[in-house]
């Protein structure tokens, strides 16, 4: 299957069985163990990266592009700690839910904002950028594509988290362990850290903060990247 096959599985995946086995995963209903699992990882990245922007201090109006936003489970945090946060998803149905989910916080404001987009067609500057959880449905080189797009768009900093290769990973990947059950999601696309670092450091960018999630069935290495000051 190509590239452009990949995207379109992935879009009718979110917006089909996708999105109803991802919105009771994200959201707090009753869930099964597996499911509770992929939860408590998926919030367990969230609040590590709440927590270095609360390290940061300086959230108030910064603009943040949330690419991949799912329900808004980044993106509603980033709002009420008054950042400017433009947020997509590939994902109508995903997008409409984040939007009903902000819409309870924030009653009619544009803050933030929701679109349905992909990655490609992502455009403008934003002080940062963050992919969470977005790159498993990437080949390589699909993602480096990706990782380049989205360095472009950001001024100060790029924020991305990839399921890592391991050789325990990989073979977990290979006996249907590492999203166990019948159509839990599309492609599992599993990246090796370091090209990825590669990747960010010829876009300009330095790694920062490194941090690692890791459940029984969640795995997740998210890279804070710096754009290097140019002389």
């Amino acid at each position: 299957m190509n590239v452009v096959d990949d995207k379109a599985v992935v879009k009718e995946y979110f917006n089909n069985t996708g999105f109803e086995r991802w919105q009771r995963i994200y959201g707090d209903g009753e869930v099964n163990k597996v499911q509770l699992d992929i939860r408590t990882g998926h919030q367990q990245t969230v609040d590590t990266l709440l927590e270095w922007f609360a390290a940061d201090n300086n959230l108030e109006g910064l603009s943040i592009c949330d690419a991949g936003c799912g329900v808004g489970s980044l993106s509603i945090p980033l709002a009420q700690s008054k950042a400017i946060v433009y947020a997509s998803d590939i994902s109508e149905k995903m997008v409409g839910e984040a939007k009903e989910n902000a819409a309870k916080l924030f009653g009619n404001n544009d803050n933030p904002t929701f679109s349905v987009q992909d990655l490609e067609s992502l455009s403008g500057s934003y002080h940062t950028v963050v992919c969470l959880d977005v790159l498993i449905h990437y080949p390589q080189d699909k993602a480096a594509e990706m990782i380049s797009h989205l360095a472009s768009l950001a001024q100060s900093r790029l924020i991305l988290s990839f399921a890592p290769k391991t050789p325990c990973l990989s073979l977990l990947k290979k006996i249907g362990s590492f999203f166990p059950g019948p159509s839990k999601a599309t492609r599992a696309y599993l990246h090796r850290e370091a090209e990825i670092v590669q990747i960010l450091e010829a876009q300009g960018f330095k790694i920062e903060r490194k941090a690692m999630t890791k459940t029984r069935f969640y795995f997740s290495r998210m890279l804070e990247a710096v754009k290097l000051i140019e002389n």
